[in-house]
């Protein structure tokens, strides 16, 4: 096998909006000196030359604005499945979620089949993502966010202030968040809600908006937050709240991490095995439906237990991360290679 490969990325050139982890882990790559990077356009996935496809989020490829995009992305995916195994070309695929998405229709459930069905190896983000029973995988940590975030100043921490920052999604619990907020108003008073995020839906926005109308306490920003604003509702906020209903890999707990603020997540066996990993008072856990007992037994304990170390995130380097996802691509294509046939008998 020659040293030198190329992976082909299932995202496009970045965007401002483009997710940072994508944008980290392609300059990790970038950074190594043998691997050439290519972001993804149909034109390349299908005539282009690659020796690898590294896909994120397989959904995205069959989906579309409108049904004549949803229509003509699915005929593409169909080819794109087809050319991987005429040219025997590995498929990798990182496991962000552990459930297909719900609201998608029969074929496009039937294509994530057939790429599932086409991966060659799985990397996942942490030690408890299932992987089908004897197909090949990788552990890579989900890496931090302190360079991403080191050009922005942080702003001063507001005592008392909750925030929750990013997309939002029904899943994560944002209603719930604001209804518990509210409940903590006969016993403490002094304290905050800043909530900054743009609502998948204005039928969900409007939700928030009723939820929290009445409580001058609450703050909406119901937007595309840029990451200068993000970093000014984390570093600002006390204690950050993702009341998630579903979490399994989660960007936002890291991000606030990074930027060095305590998170108030659901029990999971994830977030338990995370709260060993960067040290304790910086990631605490909740049982059941998020309440105002929570929040306010959360802040008590975070000013309790006062200064702490900052949290340990030495194993989510990204110079590591870009060094084990070549070795993952070299894996999967010795997997892809063909068989070589035995000495006769």
């Amino acid at each position: 096998m020659r040293d030198e490969l190329t992976v082909l990325q299932s995202f496009p050139n970045p965007r401002p909006t483009t997710n940072p982890y994508l944008v980290m882990l392609r300059q990790s790559l970038h950074s190594l000196p043998d691997v050439e990077v290519k972001t993804f356009s149909w034109r390349t996935a299908l005539l282009g030359k690659y020796d690898v496809f590294h896909v994120h989020w397989p959904e995205i490829l069959v989906n579309g604005h409108s049904p004549l995009k949803k229509i003509v992305r699915q005929a593409l995916t169909l080819g794109l499945i087809l050319r991987l195994r005429i040219f025997r070309t590995p498929l990798v695929r990182t496991v962000h979620n552990v459930e297909v998405p719900q609201d998608i229709s029969r074929r496009e459930r039937l294509l994530l089949r057939l790429l599932d069905k086409a991966t060659t190896l799985r990397i996942r983000l942490n030690s408890t993502t299932p992987i089908p029973a004897g197909e090949p995988f990788r552990t890579i940590p989900h890496g931090h966010y302190r360079d991403w975030f080191a050009p922005f100043t942080p702003q001063n921490q507001v005592s008392g202030q909750i925030g929750y920052i990013g997309l939002i999604r029904r899943y994560k619990g944002v209603e719930e968040l604001v209804r518990a907020f509210r409940g903590t108003r006969h016993v403490a008073d002094d304290i905050s809600l800043r909530l900054a995020g743009n609502p998948t839906s204005e039928a969900l926005a409007d939700s928030i908006r009723s939820a929290a109308q009445g409580d001058n306490r609450i703050h909406l920003d119901l937007r595309f937050i840029s990451d200068e604003d993000l970093v000014g509702v984390i570093t600002s906020s006390e204690l950050v709240v993702l009341p998630y209903r579903l979490m399994h890999n989660s960007a936002g707990v890291l991000t606030s991490l990074s930027l060095g603020r305590p998170v108030l997540v659901p029990d999971n066996e994830v977030n338990r095995r995370l709260s060993d990993e960067v040290g304790p008072g910086w990631v605490f856990l909740f049982e059941g439906p998020l309440t105002s007992e929570h929040l306010i037994r959360t802040l008590a304990g975070l000013r309790a237990a006062g200064p702490r170390p900052e949290p340990n995130l030495k194993g989510r380097e990204w110079g590591s991360a870009g060094v084990d996802h070549l070795g993952a691509y070299r894996q999967a294509m010795e997997r892809s290679r063909p068989r070589r046939p035995g000495p006769p008998a």
